[in-house]
């Protein structure tokens, strides 16, 4: 079911100074932040070739962004994205295996514009898991 590994997302107190770190002390290509108001979060991509590196900042108070800084305020790794070949499917196995989909169960268009669906933490040994559409 799994495909490759889509990226690594990294929840950032200030996403431009994380940037800077990522372009200026370890050389990365920074894409433009890119708001995402329905999941909460601006965010950049590092591209690494084989995978991306993903830089997660609030947008606004409600972010669940903002509550994982506000355990974590110096950041740190959020979630790891995979890559499925058909996301319903994906989801579909997933919830007969009893694992749980965050949210409404329905994909919602991600940074990628690709669908993409969170499971879990409590059900992946306390990574929170993003699918997204290959």
């Amino acid at each position: 079911m799994l495909g490759r590994l889509n990226h690594v997302a990294i929840a950032v107190p200030d996403l431009a100074a994380a940037s800077a770190v990522y372009r200026d002390t370890l050389g990365a290509s920074v894409t433009a932040p890119q708001p995402l108001p329905d999941h909460g979060v601006t965010v950049v991509f590092i591209d690494l070739g084989n995978t991306k590196v993903e830089l997660l900042e609030p947008l606004g108070v409600d972010s669940p962004i903002a509550a994982f800084l506000a355990k974590n305020p110096a950041g740190g790794m959020h979630h790891v994205c995979y890559e499925v070949d058909d996301i319903i499917v994906a989801r579909d196995r997933l919830k007969a295996t009893g694992a749980r989909v965050l949210g409404d169960g329905e994909p919602k268009a991600g940074a990628h514009g690709k669908p993409v669906l969170f499971l879990h933490p409590k059900d992946f040994q306390g990574t929170l898991v993003e699918l997204e559409q290959a």
